[in-house]
């Protein structure tokens, strides 16, 4: 059977799960580029402040966060925003805090996605099957005795496409959600390790 037969023996559930596959697909490659665009730019601001914080030029650095449009500068500048002489570490680490709570959202959303969409991939393809079974039964109860084997067994090789075409569409879609995962939870982690080398850098003795 070949690709053409393959997906046209399936009927409408077919076109379903494709259509979810292509949803999956597109959200991958969206969270991908930002993840990729992201993890880069926040390493160039790293780079770019902490010569600034290491000369204890605070004032330069805050300006140059304040007027960046990324993860880290906004949770950078919510830190400068409470950083006067005198200020307890404390106060500046909670404004730091809330600003990575503030881009967390920005740098996990519709990754989880990908997860749901596997499911509705695996269960249309079941469903698709369990209404194909149906039809075949209901056609073979009415055929000639002697061509219902025959009848039954191509009926229940179509049916099954749909739910091999959803496992086909599910496997991908899991595994890109994990790799993106990973991938985002590893922007978060280097947006708070560079927060908390901020922070020791502007309140050191």
């Amino acid at each position: 059977m070949n690709v053409v037969s393959f997906f046209q023996s399936g009927g409408l559930f077919m076109w379903a799960i494709l259509a979810v596959m292509a949803l999956g697909l597109a959200i991958t490659i969206d969270r991908f580029l930002y993840l990729s665009r992201t993890q880069s730019k926040v390493q160039r601001v790293w780079q770019k402040i902490s010569p600034m914080l290491k000369a204890q030029d605070y004032e330069r650095a805050s300006r140059q966060v304040t007027d960046m449009n990324d993860p880290l500068g906004r949770v950078l500048s919510y830190g400068f925003s409470r950083f006067e002489p005198g200020a307890r570490r404390e106060a500046i680490e909670s404004a730091m805090e809330e600003g990575v709570m503030e881009v967390m959202p920005q740098v996990e959303q519709r990754t989880h996605y990908l997860a749901t969409l596997a499911n509705v991939a695996t269960l249309l393809g079941l469903l698709g099957t369990i209404i194909g079974l149906i039809s075949a039964f209901t056609a073979v109860a009415e055929a000639d005795p002697s061509e219902k084997a025959d009848m039954l067994s191509a009926s229940i090789s179509l049916a099954m496409n749909t739910t091999a075409f959803g496992l086909i569409a599910a496997i991908p879609l899991l595994l890109l959600h994990s790799y993106l995962s990973t991938k985002a939870t590893k922007v978060v982690d280097i947006i708070e390790t560079s927060a908390v080398k901020c922070l020791n850098l502007m309140t050191r003795e």
